[in-house]
């Protein structure tokens, strides 16, 4: 039996945790967190409620070797703090550009781990690409804030479904150029 398997993501330092990749054994905390409403409700592809196995079927996915995004944990236990504070994503698109996504827990929103997490992405650019792209709720401010301090620049408006609403959303478009 595999406990946990090993693929090739860098573990990425940042100031009060790691961005390591996602481990088999994350699945219980990453179901109790994203499993939260107000998480899943602030992502497009988390539904709430949170089906039996969606975390496992989520960490596997993230393990495959033919994935379409890079998963990282906020992993704060070096610090004392939780195991899984949140995750971000980079989805690969077409010339040189990557899609950023995170989600913090909400026991550990307003400590600037998502900001931290961002910027420590931004300067890894781990997937070596020319062109970074976030979106986020326009309900969402804080999420915005993120990313324009992580100094992404305002694109334009668009709309994404979200699985847990159920209902399209309008968004706010960021890129941030790395080259």
């Amino acid at each position: 039996m595999i406990i946990d398997q090993i693929i090739d993501q860098d573990v990425i330092p940042a100031e009060r945790f790691k961005l390591r990749p996602l481990r088999r054994s994350d699945a219980g905390l990453l179901r109790m967190h994203s499993g939260d409403e107000r998480v899943a409700r602030a992502t497009r592809s988390i539904p709430h409620p949170l089906p039996p196995g969606a975390a496992e079927a989520f960490v596997a996915r993230s393990l495959s070797q033919d994935r379409v995004e890079d998963v990282w944990v906020m992993d704060g236990s070096g610090n004392n703090l939780s195991e899984v504070l949140g995750v971000v994503t980079l989805k690969r698109m077409d010339r040189d550009q990557s899609e950023i996504s995170y989600w913090v827990a909400p026991a550990f929103w307003n400590t600037g781990f998502a900001s931290e997490a961002v910027t420590a992405i931004v300067e890894a650019n781990p997937q070596q690409a020319k062109t970074l792209f976030a979106e986020v709720f326009q309900d969402n401010p804080a999420s915005a804030r993120v990313v324009t301090n992580a100094g992404f620049e305002y694109l334009g408006d668009a709309e994404a479904f979200s699985v847990a609403r159920n209902a399209t959303v309008k968004t706010w478009t960021y890129l941030k150029k790395l080259d």
